[in-house]
């Protein structure tokens, strides 16, 4: 490599041809990425890297082919050359946290690579999609629609936007939400924890309530046997006791007196301490298997589910012993020195899954604002298709091509690919400039991939109305319960609130799915609150009467038939292997198809005439944010333009700060023809500061053209 007195690179620069060829190639893998063909992509991206190895574009390609093919550390490797030649591009840095995001326990790394994104570029919606998405992805709901709320800001018609901020509104947890993608281990070992502890749970809870189930029977056979406690049936059996002891059969005499009873209430406590035994048994060889023991309360505050796992395998082996400690005496005449605590107790041993269940669903139907969700849903479908479809302004290929004899003679022509591929572009003939790349039957993938993006926002409306109809369900029985508690005239005009409710929903703008099951789950609560106040207004008006029961009867009917309509549908998506009306199917979006994402977008070109005034230029100005605004600063020297365009320049120490402050830059360049404006990126590195260009403008300077029109 060489350089002139002052320090400048004067190497020779590859010629413009090569260059010209790799980006056509690039334009080839952008539209095949948008065809959703990974595996030609990934071959024509190579094939630019070939023609030049030193453009990040190339590498950021590859990075998106392989992490579409699932090859997630090859995507992050090639994410990181990427980076390596350019560390001021927001768009390498965005394909690489999009890449860790992928990998385990490199969620830091993606939050920090991501927010170095918005900070290169706070004009661009996706860097903050993506930070949104990382924020979704760990359950910071309120970041995440902070950060889809900036998006928005910049582009109205980000469909993706629209459709996570509705997630994030309905409070959308992940399937293995007891990992948090922050933490270092693996979520396999997290995974073996959680469990683990499942097991211990349910094993434990099984154990005591088969315990239990003997222990009533102790308690309850007794009381109800012929002949205990003085019953009059042992006479009648006393002429067949003879005939079963002769056969060796147990008779009357075999059956617990009265005498028995208190020995037999120490037998149940002994088999009662067994049952205990067990359950230490069963603790000790689940204990062993959790292993990542530091993580288990992070995992309880995270998932519900474990929570309550956890919490009922806690407090049953207290409510057993509460059980043991006041248990009566066996047969009927003696229950009543349990007393409630014993009954408390045996119920709670007996029915815990039953009310972990109503738990859950009360906690996933009454989570989340399901109704300003269903307007973010109804805006991501409203979406105008053009805007969709049309490719960022920076995605144009320059319009000054070079002719076809110009091109050397060493330059290969790209293989054939199948017909369903785009067609190859001739090393000899780059792409056109408008568009750069528009395969045959491009019109339909493009329909396709819109398509793609409004699945997810469909099926996030379906589920959300699903919520919307279990909540009115759970609404219209509380309310039919207030005629016990209060006045009836204030029940029957509370009731009215769930039909308003459900009709506040369709001003959403979101479509009902075409579904018969969701249609009656959101009729049968309107029906039977409407049952429920015109009941109330007739008891009010007329007294208790057969037409108040008749509408009784129809309201609660009516709340019967819409939890057969959610149970039909649940049992039908469960057989099907479909999405079922539970939050479970929520899912968030990834429209890739509905525009060129910004980590595929190409790096900004330099011409050669820009590149040889950078090198040897004398009159360079940077104008960066300084302490006070905005200031112009004289640059020592530009050392050398990289063959991707990357400036390195040799400036003070008040440079240094600014681009600490804020890495945002201008390079105004000058030349005896004209002069141009590069807005970029700075980043330090060693002694140098790398600018990496965002936007080249060139300019002539005023009353040139004049002079040579004169």
């Amino acid at each position: 490599m060489g350089s002139d007195i002052d320090g400048r690179d004067t190497s020779p620069v590859p010629p413009p041809l090569d260059r010209a060829d790799a980006r056509a190639w690039c334009a080839v893998a952008v539209a095949r990425l948008s065809c959703d063909q990974p595996e030609a992509a990934l071959e024509a991206a190579r094939q630019a890297i070939g023609r030049d190895p030193q453009d990040e574009w190339g590498h950021r390609l590859v990075g998106a082919a392989l992490e579409r093919l699932g090859r997630d550390t090859e995507a992050v490797a090639a994410a990181r050359e990427a980076v390596r030649l350019a560390p001021g591009s927001w768009a390498a840095r965005l394909r690489l946290a999009s890449a860790l995001r992928r990998i385990p326990g490199r969620w830091r790394e993606a939050w920090a690579e991501a927010r170095r994104a918005v900070r290169f570029a706070p004009d661009e919606p996706d860097p903050h999609v993506l930070c949104g998405d990382l924020a979704l992805l760990r359950g910071d709901h309120d970041g995440a629609a902070r950060a889809y709320g900036a998006a928005l800001r910049r582009r109205r018609d980000h469909p993706a936007a629209w459709v996570n901020l509705g997630l994030a509104l309905l409070r959308w947890q992940r399937p293995r939400d007891h990992h948090d993608p922050a933490w270092e281990a693996d979520p396999r070992d997290t995974g073996r924890a959680r469990r683990a502890l499942e097991t211990w749970s349910r094993q434990v809870r099984v154990i005591l309530a088969v315990a239990t189930a003997g222990i009533c029977a102790a308690v309850l056979l007794p009381g109800l046997l012929p002949g205990a406690n003085g019953h009059p049936g042992t006479r009648r059996l006393s002429g067949v006791q003879g005939l079963l002891g002769m056969h060796g059969l147990p008779g009357v005499h075999d059956l617990p007196g009265p005498h028995d009873l208190p020995a037999m209430r120490g037998d149940v406590r002994v088999v009662g301490a067994l049952a205990l035994a067990a359950v230490l048994v069963v603790c000790l060889r689940q204990a062993a298997r959790v292993g990542a023991w530091t993580y288990v309360p992070g995992m309880l505050r995270r998932d519900l589910r474990l929570f309550m796992s956890v919490a009922l395998g806690l407090l049953t082996p207290a409510a057993y012993l509460a059980e043991l400690a006041t248990l009566p005496e066996p047969g009927a005449a003696s229950l009543h020195e349990g007393g409630g605590v014993w009954a408390g107790a045996t119920g709670l041993v007996l029915l815990n899954p039953v009310v972990a269940l109503a738990v859950r669903l009360l906690a996933e139907t009454w989570r989340g604002r399901p109704l300003a969700a269903l307007r973010r849903f109804a805006t991501a479908l409203h979406v105008p298709s053009s805007s969709r479809m049309r490719p960022p302004a920076s995605s144009a290929m320059p319009s000054r091509v070079p002719p076809p004899a110009q091109r050397p003679a060493s330059s290969a022509t790209p293989p054939r690919v199948p017909p369903q591929a785009p067609p190859p572009v001739p090393s000899r003939v780059p792409p056109p400039a408008q568009p750069p790349v528009r395969p045959a039957g491009s019109g339909v993938a493009d329909r396709g991939r819109a398509a793609a993006a409004d699945r997810a926002a469909a099926r996030d409306i379906a589920v959300a109305y699903w919520i919307v109809a279990a909540r009115a369900w759970q609404a219209a029985a509380v309310l039919m319960l207030l005629p016990f508690v209060t006045t009836v005239p204030f029940a029957a005009v509370a009731c009215l609130a769930v039909p308003v409710g459900l009709l506040h929903a369709r001003t959403t703008g979101a479509p009902r799915p075409d579904d018969r099951w969701l249609a009656t789950a959101l009729t049968a609560p309107a029906v039977a609150a409407l049952c429920a106040a015109a009941a109330g207004a007739a008891h009010a008006l007329m007294g208790p009467g057969p037409a108040v029961v008749a509408l009784w009867r129809c309201a609660w009917g009516a709340l019967a038939f819409g939890a057969a309509a959610f149970a039909v549908r649940a049992v039908r998506a469960w057989w099907r292997g479909g999405p079922g009306p539970w939050r479970a199917s929520l899912v968030p979006s990834e429209s890739r198809g509905a525009r060129i994402p910004g980590d595929l977008t190409p790096s900004a070109g330099l011409s050669e005439e820009v590149r040889h005034a950078a090198a040897y230029s004398r009159n360079v100005v940077l104008a960066c944010t300084g302490a006070d605004g905005p200031r112009a600063l004289a640059v020592s020297a530009v050392t050398s333009v990289s063959p991707a365009g990357e400036f390195r320049l040799i400036a003070g120490d008040e440079a240094w700060d600014a681009v600490r402050r804020d890495p945002r830059v201008v390079l105004f360049v000058g030349d005896p023809r004209f002069w141009a404006e590069v807005r970029g990126v700075a980043v330090p590195d060693d002694d140098v500061l790398r600018v990496t260009p965002r936007q080249v403008l060139m300019r002539e300077y005023p009353g040139r053209h004049q002079a040579r029109t004169r």
